[in-house]
């Protein structure tokens, strides 16, 4: 049987991306198998909260202030997500939920 030619590059590309990631997760166990350098261990504690913090800016970017039906949606989803975060701490929690509540607000209350 002989497999099309797109199959084929499909496979490889496939196997290749496969192999690449399995290499790239195993590696720093296998560089940093004795002692984690203290530089990683800072920017392990430092970058989420970073990370979150310009997912916040640009997600809130293009706010216009002088329009409610604009403004009240992002206001009011992002409150609660901080009170949610606030209260479960839960990152993942957090987001769908606001996410949902921006999604619903918009569709249903200020279109």
């Amino acid at each position: 049987m002989m497999l099309d030619n797109n199959f084929e590059y499909v496979l490889i590309a496939v196997s290749i991306m496969a192999i690449l990631t399995l290499i790239l997760r195993f590696l720093p166990f296998i560089l940093f198998s004795k002692k984690t350098p203290e530089l990683l261990i800072y920017l392990g504690s430092v970058l989420p909260y970073s990370i979150m913090a310009m997912l916040v800016i640009y997600c809130l970017k293009n706010i216009n202030f002088s329009d409610n039906s604009k403004f009240l949606p992002e206001f009011i989803s992002l409150l609660i997500v901080v009170v949610l975060h606030k209260w479960k701490h839960n990152t993942l929690l957090s987001i769908v939920v606001g996410t949902v509540s921006y999604m619903y607000l918009v569709q249903n209350f200020f279109n």
